[in-house]
């Protein structure tokens, strides 16, 4: 088996579907499917069985997929190696929540290929927990610590968030004293039965159950706050970029972590380690600067 057989092999395993690995790769479907059949005629194995959810590993396959993910590894090291201190290339997929996705991270991985014309990076914002394993991302940005799996786990920073509205809003409404003038208020959040980590349970810690205006995307609930739809809770890193906003009641300030995630083999990838450095000195940075002027 070669390094191309292999790359392939990890392609369909990781997207479980050769559309995927398609797309990965740059072949056609129909390719990857003909040299995966090549590939399992030559091992004499079946390494995938279709299933209805995709492409999912065989027991064989299951055993091939650790020797494949250490031949990359090993081919990922000697690459950089050669490539000395010349900078980061390639590409890297980084999974994160909306919120640090859409105000963070622009900025700070901006800056990191600036200075590393090389390196191609992919940000994945989607409002769920990433399967490393499966490698849906490289690494991945969380609001909580995770408790299982063979991951590598860095807290990153603190941020804060706070409740907040629009001016035009305030100006329209009753006069916010105290938490309990908030029930008379409409309130922004997210929508409660996808709240898929218990730390974004922001509304239920200052007990306030209604969520008139839902959405899953921070960056909708800050839209509504923008224009005057009613009062919610907004990350202090945000407020920059909404100006139409006035924190409200600030000694209801919360306190939240982000923390790096990696799948533990990676950590003996050089390239990747240097990268998370980089990303955790600038988030860091970040945080601070804008929620000193927010």
């Amino acid at each position: 088996m070669d390094w191309d057989d292999l790359k392939l092999f990890l392609a369909v395993a990781r997207s479980e579907s050769l559309s995927g690995a398609g797309r990965a790769l740059r072949l056609d479907p129909a390719t990857v499917g003909r040299r995966i059949a090549r590939l399992e005629e030559a091992l004499g194995a079946r390494l995938f069985v279709k299933s209805p959810q995709g492409y999912a590993l065989t027991d064989e396959g299951a055993r091939i997929l650790a020797h494949a993910e250490r031949a990359e590894q090993a081919v990922t090291g000697v690459t950089e190696e050669l490539r000395g201190t010349q900078g980061l290339t390639g590409q890297i997929r980084i999974g994160a929540p909306d919120g640090c996705a859409n105000y963070l991270l622009p900025q700070v991985l901006a800056a990191i290929c600036d200075a590393n014309p090389g390196l191609e990076v992919q940000i994945v914002a989607l409002p769920r927990v990433f399967n490393l394993s499966k490698r849906e991302a490289d690494m991945a940005i969380a609001v909580s610590r995770p408790e299982t799996g063979r991951l590598t786990v860095q807290k990153l920073t603190d941020y804060r968030l706070s409740l907040a509205a629009s001016r035009d809003y305030l100006a329209k409404h009753p006069p916010i004293t105290g938490p309990d003038s908030l029930h008379g208020h409409r309130i922004v959040g997210y929508i409660p039965d996808m709240i898929f980590d218990k730390e974004l349970d922001y509304l239920s810690q200052l007990g306030l159950d209604a969520v008139p205006l839902a959405s899953n995307s921070v960056s909708v609930q800050l839209n509504w706050l923008r224009h005057g739809a009613g009062i919610g809770v907004v990350h202090d890193f945000a407020r920059p970029a909404a100006p139409e906003l006035e924190r409200i009641l600030p000694d209801l300030r919360l306190t939240r972590a982000f923390w790096l995630i990696r799948h533990a083999d990676d950590q003996r990838v050089e390239r990747l380690n240097r990268f998370a450095d980089l990303l955790g000195d600038g988030i860091r940075k970040e945080v601070l600067r804008l929620e000193a002027v927010s």
